[in-house]
């Protein structure tokens, strides 16, 4: 199977502005990243404004922080805002969703016998932050089983299932990371509230890759990275908070802001080097240079023809896999004889970018293996036949 990316241009794209716009990445070309969901690419425009972001800082440390970097991070913060489509003073930076998620915990009212809820779809991370903070409070973890191929009403039953009168904080994601599955956070939410149960959503791959008006999805807490699918620079992450739980949260470091409202208590972290912050409109501008839809269209297109790809070349079957047509990944189930090994997902992924110089990620979950793809910009079909023949090979 094979295709060329003249095809693309179904999309609205033309071969040479893809190649144009493959220049704007100075990625390894000796290797095929097909991973941008885990760590994202920086563009150059952003790399070169995070460093004029730097440099400022050295040129005059003083200036800097008395003077630059407030109104910088106001204006960072304003345009995460926007774009998020959000009410202003509504959203806060933070680092990443994983502080964003262990912000919220730390801050949540939890008392002995309490209960938060998650899915067995959930980020790693998340679950370990989840649970440090249900013992300290004397809590207790409850996980709810999301079967992958679950309708949305599936998902709502399963997760209503196992609330209680104990339960008093559903985590949930909006993508998945694991399975790449996008979650109907909107009617999630509005379960939970009926119940009385309130909702952190763990948006992390949804900016960029979703059009996403996080103030209308119905949650009290909503975080996501914009590191990975709108082009920002490594770490910077909007944490939306409904106004009924503004004050209830703070930061999780003590610092000068401390006695400031939501958002502006987020904004001074000390000498923490925020230039991914402060460069964070220009990769918003960079993403909107690149016409979303247009992008979208793309990205979805490309990831579905790497999912068929790989797994026509492995022999595997998508039945039950999923892959829903507004993502940017998708994910190719590995041979049962992969899958039941126990050597690890980690140890797969290193083989693989050795011998095939090719970067993806391997995913676990309930003994079943699979390969992740992520597709972006910069990414052609060719790489995805080249993958998918030298993986068949390599498990052989």
């Amino acid at each position: 199977m094979s295709r060329d990316t003249t095809e693309l241009s179904e999309q609205g794209w033309e071969t040479t502005d893809l190649a144009d716009i493959r220049a704007e990445w100075d990625l390894d070309q000796a290797r095929d990243h097909l991973n941008h969901g885990s760590f994202g690419a920086v563009p150059r425009t952003v790399r070169r404004a995070q460093a004029r972001w730097r440099e400022l800082s050295d040129d005059n440390p003083m200036n800097f922080y008395r003077a630059l970097r407030p109104s910088g991070v106001r204006v960072a913060r304003q345009a995460a805002t926007r774009f998020l489509g959000a009410e202003p003073d509504s959203l806060a930076l933070v680092a990443n969703a994983t502080t964003g998620v262990s912000t919220v915990l730390a801050s949540f009212p939890l008392r002995l016998g309490d209960e938060i809820v998650l899915t067995d779809h959930a980020y790693g991370a998340v679950t370990m932050a989840a649970r440090r903070f249900a013992t300290a409070a004397g809590a207790r973890l409850v996980i709810a089983q999301v079967d992958l191929a679950a309708s949305d009403e599936e998902v709502v039953s399963a997760i209503t299932a196992v609330m209680t009168d104990r339960t008093r904080l559903l985590v949930v994601d909006h993508v998945t990371s694991a399975t790449a599955r996008l979650f109907p956070v909107r009617m999630i939410a509005e379960a939970a509230r009926d119940r009385g149960v309130a909702t952190l959503v763990d948006g992390a791959h949804a900016p960029g890759m979703l059009p996403v008006r996080v103030d209308t999805i119905g949650a009290d807490f909503w975080v996501g990275n914009f590191h990975k699918w709108a082009f920002a620079a490594r770490s910077v992450a909007g944490l939306w908070i409904a106004p009924a739980w503004q004050e209830r949260i703070r930061p999780l470091v003590v610092s000068w802001n401390e006695e400031e409202k939501f958002p502006g208590a987020f904004d001074n972290q000390g000498t923490v080097d925020d230039s991914a912050w402060l460069a964070l409109p220009d990769a918003l501008d960079f993403f909107a240079s690149r016409q979303p839809k247009r992008l979208r269209e793309h990205n979805n297109a490309l990831a579905a023809y790497g999912q068929q790809t790989v797994a026509a070349a492995l022999g595997t079957d998508l039945t039950g896999v999923g892959g829903d047509p507004s993502l940017s990944m998708r994910l190719a189930p590995l041979p049962a004889s992969v899958s039941d090994r126990q050597d690890g997902a980690h140890a797969l992924s290193e083989r693989i970018a050795r011998e095939l110089n090719a970067e993806v990620a391997i995913t676990r979950w309930r003994d079943r293996g699979f390969v992740r793809l992520s597709a972006q910009l910069y990414n052609s079909a060719d790489q995805y036949d080249r993958f998918a023949a030298g993986l068949a090979a390599l498990l052989r």
